[in-house]
């Protein structure tokens, strides 16, 4: 990667939000709180909502750590371990919008497959907008 070019920034930055999103993502699915991980890491738990969000770069030795901690790979978390299970960076990048995670969570547990899709249609006509007062 070439520092000089001036995307390079937009792309570093991207790559820690992705980083981050999957360790948030990893963390949760673990039912391990910020606070756990914080400890395990050696860092506050607000320093790991800076990681989570990609607001700070996590080092490689903390990288290390955090994948222990996690029951990982360093190569998972930066998304370099091509696996079934591994899911794109956009999705990732998607899961960190607030309330996505809790959404999804939710829309997993819901047992009929018509209120799944009568809760995605209905989700699906509010990002569109165009039609509802105040864009809502």
């Amino acid at each position: 990667m070439n520092l000089t070019e001036p995307d390079a920034k937009t792309d570093v930055d991207s790559i820690d939000q992705a980083i981050g999103a999957r360790v948030r993502a990893r963390r949760r699915s673990l039912s391990m709180s910020q606070s756990d991980l914080a400890d395990r890491l050696g860092v506050s738990f607000q320093q790991v909502q800076k990681y989570e969000r990609g607001a700070n770069r996590i080092s490689g030795s903390t990288l290390v750590t955090a994948s222990r901690a996690l029951q990982t790979t360093v190569s998972w978390l930066v998304g370099e371990e091509a696996h079934e299970s591994a899911a794109p960076d956009e999705a990732f990048t998607a899961l960190m919008t607030p309330g996505a995670l809790e959404m999804l969570e939710a829309y997993r547990v819901i047992p009929r497959p018509r209120a799944r899709q009568a809760l995605l249609a209905l989700a699906r006509e509010m990002a569109r907008g165009d039609d509802l007062p105040g864009g809502l």
